[in-house]
């Protein structure tokens, strides 16, 4: 048996898969729970604006820089599908690139994740207190932002089911408010007040057509990285290696199917210069259907902000505990509730960060830095695959052809290219705490190596 929490996969002569055992967590997330989980985590609230961006980038055609970056994003999910599969456990690409490089290394991988999940937190709990709840109360933003988080974090903590369970409500709402949207653009045309040729358009006066869908694919590729947060409870999966494949790739497909069709009809009811000026694209093809309450959208966008909040929030405490599992953080973070099983540690540290962040009001500064942080991040693990492929791991482990993590790595290079140089400074800001706070770490350690987090047995 493994070492530090044991990553062996038991399979019964039936042969429908145990769970690893040695974990202190509940193992509760079923294949269809988990593809939930996913899918309202890609489909979360950044959908409700991004079309309006996209288009402001790339023309009228919005839906192939969506396809673009669904492709793109595709080649990273499969080296987390093959990671995830491999290692079941939380600490995600902190604990991959731990296995792969080293302490240091995965540390700062988890810095990265860590810092983008907790500012990501932060300002979904701003946006939930601001235009869309003011159509319905009008309240101060930070103390909202504060009760938001706090009511976050008792559902985190309750347990993994109760809150996927409510992610499945939530993304089901999510989702039906797209629904609306595809619906209405589609009667718009049928009875002659789009215009289709718009699909067609690509590119701005200022940029040529091969420029416009490299940096609209940027910023789509945006709303479909939330697949990362998964594998941080995939300790939690009943059957990781048979669930976490099927749930990942079904998620994205769905997303990527709904994201392009919503592109396709915002674009062609709404002209594109309305569109890219507007701070909620998917209310003007509301508008010009009419028909359906303008309201409606403003709680299903609250909808849509709570669920990805409460998502990235199961993230970031899962990650934080699973860092501190691998020695990365302090020990005190292990800490699980008696009878919940869930990291009532973690949750409470990560929550207690995000409402600072959202109360010291510099997430905005922060936020734009979220891409380029996770695409150091996806570098690292599509690495790390080829590197861990020297252990076997365990038989049925999901494995993905060498050439995509190869692919996925010059993907990341190549979105990175298309990041504003401003973005990069305040992100390698980020990264060099994360080494100094690696390096203080390593030093108290005395250069001595998890010898249960690099086993690969």
């Amino acid at each position: 048996m493994a070492r530090n929490g044991g990553n062996r996969v038991l399979t019964e002569s039936s042969g429908r898969g145990a769970a690893p055992e040695g974990t202190a967590l509940k193992r509760a997330l079923t294949t269809p729970l988990l593809y939930f989980f996913i899918l309202g985590d890609v489909l979360g609230a950044g959908v409700y604006v991004l079309v309006g961006q996209v288009a402001a980038d790339a023309g009228g055609a919005v839906w192939l820089p969506l396809v673009v970056a669904l492709l793109l994003a595709l080649l990273t999910a499969a080296s987390y599908a093959e990671l995830a599969t491999k290692y079941p456990r939380a600490g995600g690409a902190s604990h991959y690139t731990t296995r792969a490089f080293g302490p240091f290394a995965g540390f700062v991988a988890g810095f990265c994740m860590l810092a983008a999940g907790i500012v990501s937190v932060a300002a979904l709990a701003r946006g939930f207190g601001g235009d869309y709840l003011s159509a319905f109360v009008t309240l101060p933003v930070g103390l909202v932002a504060v009760l938001f988080l706090a009511l976050l974090a008792l559902v985190n903590a309750r347990g993994i089911k109760e809150s996927t369970r409510a992610n499945v409500v939530a993304t089901v709402v999510e989702v039906g408010g797209l629904i609306v949207v595809v619906a209405l653009g589609a009667w718009l045309l049928l009875r002659g007040d789009g215009d289709a040729g718009r699909l067609t358009q690509l590119g701005t006066p200022e940029k040529g057509a091969a420029a416009a869908v490299l940096s609209g694919s940027v910023l789509a590729y945006y709303s479909f990285v939330g697949f990362e947060t998964s594998v941080n409870v995939a300790e939690e999966t009943r059957n990781p290696r048979r669930s976490y494949p099927r749930a990942l790739f079904g998620a994205l497909a769905t997303a990527g199917a709904v994201y392009v069709l919503v592109g396709i009809a915002a674009s062609a009811a709404v002209p594109t210069a309305r569109l890219a000026e507007s701070s909620g694209p998917l209310l003007e093809v509301v508008k010009e259907a009419g028909g359906v309450p303008t309201r409606l959208f403003s709680a299903i966008a609250l909808v849509a902000v709570a669920n990805g909040a409460l998502l990235t929030g199961i993230m970031s405490s899962r990650l934080a505990y699973g860092m501190a599992k691998d020695g990365l953080l302090p020990a005190a973070l292990t800490e699980v509730l008696p009878g919940r099983r869930t990291p009532w540690a973690a949750i409470a540290v990560t929550t207690l960060l995000a409402m600072l962040l959202a109360l010291t009001g510099s997430v905005a500064t922060l936020a734009s830095t979220l891409v380029l942080l996770l695409l150091i991040v996806f570098l690292m693990v599509n690495t790390a695959v080829l590197v861990l492929r020297r252990d076997a791991g365990e038989a049925d482990h999901f494995r993905t052809p060498t050439v995509l993590p190869v692919l996925g790595i010059a993907s990341c290079v190549l979105l990175a290219t298309q990041i504003e140089a401003e973005v990069w400074l305040r992100g390698l800001v980020i990264v060099a705490v994360g080494m100094v706070l690696g390096a203080v770490g390593a030093a108290r350690r005395g250069g001595r190596t998890d010898a249960g987090v690099r086993d690969p047995g």
